[in-house]
């Protein structure tokens, strides 16, 4: 389906969409370097390899200027791993950890096997739900280690995208929905855990 917002209302949206995650990404990264952010390193290389080649998906799908948020995320996220990886810290890597890294990643080719650019990006959403798990497991563990507001910001900005994108089909729309939905997990099991402490 058409979206029926003009290019202007998108190209707007967008820019909102590029400044909430440029926004949310210099904070973060600056707390990865003071060590106050502790980002699991296996989540954030899933993140960044899936968002890269769902923004490829969803040029296909001809999802237009709302895929540009997309893109620069998922470069900035491929950098957050990197300086993950680099700080990695007291973070402890668990068989889970392992097992969700390696079946999201086996997950990855998969995409290659498939003509439409809608299995692709099924396959890539599943994988980046994967990929939130040792995350969640981390902030279940380390209630502090993550700034909520990070996610908050990315949920609003995948709603930004949703709503900047030229076409609605399930191709543009489910990778920036489920990651949305994925962000108002994590940041409803962290409040409750640290309620709890």
């Amino acid at each position: 389906m058409t979206n029926g917002l003009g290019i202007e209302i998108r190209s707007f949206l967008s820019a909102i969409a590029v400044g909430i995650t440029l926004l949310a990404y210099v904070p973060y990264l600056k707390g990865i370097k003071s060590g106050k952010v502790q980002p699991h390193v296996f989540s954030w290389i899933i993140w960044g390899l899936t968002t890269c080649i769902v923004f490829f998906a969803q040029l296909v799908g001809k999802g237009g200027i709302g895929t540009i948020p997309i893109a620069i995320s998922g470069f900035t996220t491929l950098l957050v791993a990197l300086y993950a990886y680099q700080k990695r810290g007291e973070i402890k890597i668990t068989k889970s950890d392992w097992f969700f890294f390696v079946l999201a990643l086996s997950s990855l080719p998969f995409w290659f096997y498939f003509s439409s650019p809608l299995a692709a990006v099924i396959v890539l959403s599943f994988a980046d739900s994967l990929g939130f798990i040792p995350t969640i497991r981390k902030g279940y563990v380390l209630p502090h280690s993550e700034p909520l507001g990070f996610y908050l910001l990315f949920l609003i900005r995948n709603s930004l995208v949703l709503l900047a994108l030229a076409e609605w089909n399930l191709t543009t729309t489910l990778f920036p929905s489920s990651a949305g939905l994925a962000c108002f997990v994590f940041v409803l099991v962290v409040k409750y855990r640290q309620k709890k402490i």
